[in-house]
């Protein structure tokens, strides 16, 4: 049995890499849809801490994700079976294009094509993003730390990594503050 469910993180996450263009950002949906969906590996409520989880961990969102998801699945096997299916499709594509790419890159056709896959990532991120953003807390603490995320992102262009470390810290802090203050009106 769990051999059947490591063989099946394997050609899920290899179907999720190959045919899922533009990162981690753009499988989101594909993720979620394969793993909650169809599977039914995770509930759906868990999607939104996996992705955060993989956001805040050093290395790509995609991977990231792959290896949690494989690992709550089928343990340390599920993990490498996940994160190796989702690798795989990628690292095969780039290695034969590093062959062909600077032969064909002034042409027009390649460039278009370059072109059009950009335009439907920005809406696979459009998506991820308006998905995400249904599954967020509904507060003004959330409303506030999101404006000013993006605007320090934005304005003052620091590093993403240091905003989500900070946008952590805070909400830890926001949740021991809420949490002292609902036990002191117990008392």
């Amino acid at each position: 049995m769990k051999a059947k469910r490591i063989l099946g993180l394997f050609l899920t996450f290899l179907k999720i890499g190959a045919f899922t263009f533009g990162g981690g950002y753009a499988m989101i949906p594909v993720i979620q849809r394969e793993i909650v969906d169809k599977n039914g590996w995770i509930e759906e409520k868990d999607i939104l801490d996996i992705i955060a989880i993989a956001e805040s961990t050093p290395g790509p969102i995609a991977i990231n994700s792959a290896t949690f998801v494989g690992y709550q699945t089928a343990g340390f096997w599920g993990a490498v079976a996940a994160t190796f299916g989702v690798v795989l499709p990628a690292f095969t594509i780039i290695y034969i294009i590093s062959f062909f790419l600077r032969q064909f890159q002034e042409l027009k056709a390649i460039k278009y094509a370059f072109m059009g896959i950009r335009a439907g990532v920005l809406s696979l991120l459009i998506n991820a993003l308006i998905s995400m953003a249904k599954k967020c807390p509904k507060n003004i603490f959330s409303y506030i730390v999101a404006a000013l995320s993006f605007l320090i992102v934005i304005i003052f262009d620091v590093n993403v990594l240091l905003v989500i470390i900070g946008c952590a810290v805070t909400g830890v802090v926001y949740a021991l503050i809420a949490k002292n203050g609902g036990e002191g009106e117990k008392k």
